[in-house]
C-alpha cells in the first residue's frame, strides 16, 4: 500500500441502460439482463440508443448546451456525474487544481450540407467552383470548431470549472486505453493528485455509422450477443451511444478529504500489434502475462466489439486461461469506441465495490463465476487496431 496508489472515487456512466453507477448496477445484475435496441432508425443496422437525458441537470446554461454537439453534451454530462459522485462538484479549489485526460473522436458532420453538395454535383460540372460557393455560403465557421476533438475537454472546463492541465487522445479504443494509462501513470508519478479521465461516443448519427460500414465492420444480421456473431452477415459490430468518466486520486488525497473509493486502479498495459503479420491472440496473451494475473477465478469485463477477427482472437487468448470468467458487456451496451475502455474499468470497479459478480450476459458462452472480487480484469481489444487491459483491485 502506498500514498500514491490510484483509487477510483467517482464515476459518471451513461449508456442505453440508463445513467449513473446505481442504474447500471441494477440493470446489469438483473436476473436476466436485457439490451435496449433500436432496430428501425438505421436499418439494416441495430444500435443501442441513448436514454432520455435532462441535460440541464449537469449543463445548466442553455447557451452551453446549444453550442455543443450531442457527443460533447454527453461527455460533459457524464463528467458532471463523476464529479458529483466524487463529492467534487462545486468545489472551486479542488476543480481548479484538477487535471483532465479525455478520449474523444471528431465531431458530427452537417448532413444537410453534405447532401446539398452531392445533389448539386450531379447537375453541375464545375465542381471546384461549386465547392468554393458552398464553403462561403453553407458551412458555418463554428461547424469546424465543433469538429475539434479537444473541445470536449474545453466544454468540461467551461461548465464544471475543471481547469488544471488537459490532454486529449483521439483514435478509437486506443484513445480510451491511452487516456486511462496516462491518467494512472500521472497519479503514480506524483504529477497529479486528482484527475478526471474518460470519453464519450454518440453513434446516432449517420456519418458515425458510415465510418464503421465503409470498412465492413457493422453487423447486419438479426441481433445476437457479442460472442455469437462469428459467421453472421456483416462485420459483427453493433454500436451504442454512451460515456464513461472516472475521478482518479492518490490514496493519500482521497483519505485526506474523507472519500471512500470504489476500487483501486492497478497496472494498465497497451499494445498496437501488426495484425496482418502477427498473431493477435498471441499478442493478447503476452499482455495478460505482463499483468501477472492471480491464479484464482477472475471476473473479466471484456469490451469485445463483436468484430469477427478481433473478437475471435480475444476469445482464443482469454479462453486459454481457465480461471477467467468472461462478461462481454457490449452485448448489453453496444460498442462505444473511445469510451469503451473507461466503461470497462467503471464496470469492473462497480463489481469490486459491491463484492458481487455480474451474471452471465450470454448464458450459452459465459461461465458462472464463483470466486472472490479482490480483483477484476478489464479489457478493450480494438475492432480495427490497438489493445489494452488493466487490473482493478480492492482499494
Amino acid at each position: 500500500m502506498s500514498p500514491r496508489d490510484v483509487v477510483i472515487t467517482g464515476m459518471g456512466i451513461v449508456s442505453s441502460l440508463g445513467e449513473g453507477a446505481d442504474a447500471h448496477w441494477q440493470a446489469l445484475t438483473a436476473k436476466t439482463p436485457a439490451p435496449v435496441l433500436d432496430r428501425q432508425r438505421f436499418a439494416p443496422y441495430a444500435i443501442h440508443p441513448l436514454p432520455e437525458i435532462e441535460w440541464g441537470q449537469q449543463i445548466p446554461r442553455r447557451g452551453d448546451q446549444r453550442q455543443m454537439e450531442t457527443w460533447q453534451r454527453l461527455g460533459t454530462y457524464a463528467a458532471g456525474l463523476a464529479l458529483d459522485d466524487a463529492g467534487l462538484k462545486g468545489d472551486e479549489s479542488l476543480c481548479a487544481s484538477m487535471d483532465m485526460v479525455v478520449a474523444a473522436g471528431g465531431g458530427e458532420r452537417d448532413e444537410t450540407v453534405d447532401e446539398a453538395i452531392l445533389a448539386a454535383s450531379l447537375e453541375r460540372a464545375d465542381h471546384d467552383i461549386l465547392l468554393n460557393e458552398k464553403l462561403t455560403t453553407e458551412l458555418r465557421p463554428t461547424l469546424f470548431l465543433a469538429q475539434l476533438s479537444n473541445l470536449l475537454a474545453g466544454n468540461i472546463s467551461i461548465v464544471h470549472k475543471v481547469t488544471g492541465s488537459s490532454r486529449t487522445f483521439m483514435g478509437e479504443e486506443g484513445a480510451g486505453v491511452s487516456a486511462m494509462e496516462t491518467a494512472a501513470a500521472r497519479i503514480r508519478a506524483g504529477q497529479s493528485s486528482h484527475l478526471l479521465v474518460g470519453g464519450a461516443f454518440q453513434t446516432e448519427h449517420s456519418d458515425m455509422l458510415l465510418a464503421y460500414e465503409l470498412a465492413g465492420f457493422l453487423h447486419r444480421d438479426d441481433w445476437k450477443p457479442v460472442w455469437q456473431r462469428a459467421g453472421a452477415e456483416g462485420g459483427g459490430v453493433v454500436t451504442g451511444s454512451g460515456a464513461a468518466f472516472l475521478v482518479l486520486e492518490t490514496r493519500e488525497h482521497a483519505e485526506k478529504r474523507g472519500r471512500t473509493a470504489y476500487a483501486a486502479m492497478g497496472p494498465v498495459v497497451s499494445r498496437r500489434s501488426r495484425r496482418r503479420s502477427e498473431p493477435l491472440a498471441q499478442g493478447i496473451a503476452e499482455m495478460l502475462d505482463r499483468l501477472a494475473l492471480p491464479q484464482t477465478p477472475l471476473l473479466t469485463l471484456s469490451g469485445a466489439s463483436g468484430a469477427h477477427e478481433a473478437t475471435a482472437a480475444e476469445l482464443e487468448a482469454l479462453g486459454s486461461y481457465e480461471n477467467l470468467a468472461l462478461r462481454g458487456f457490449s452485448t448489453l451496451t453496444g460498442h462505444m469506441k473511445e469510451a469503451q475502455f473507461p466503461f470497462a474499468v467503471a464496470l469492473a470497479a462497480l463489481a469490486v465495490h459491491h463484492g458481487s459478480p455480474y451474471p452471465a450476459f450470454d448464458e450459452t458462452r459465459e461461465a458462472a463465476f464463483d470466486g472472490s472480487l479482490d480483483a477484476v480484469l478489464a479489457t478493450a481489444v480494438g475492432y480495427h487496431r490497438y489493445e489494452g487491459m488493466g487490473l482493478v483491485t480492492r482499494a
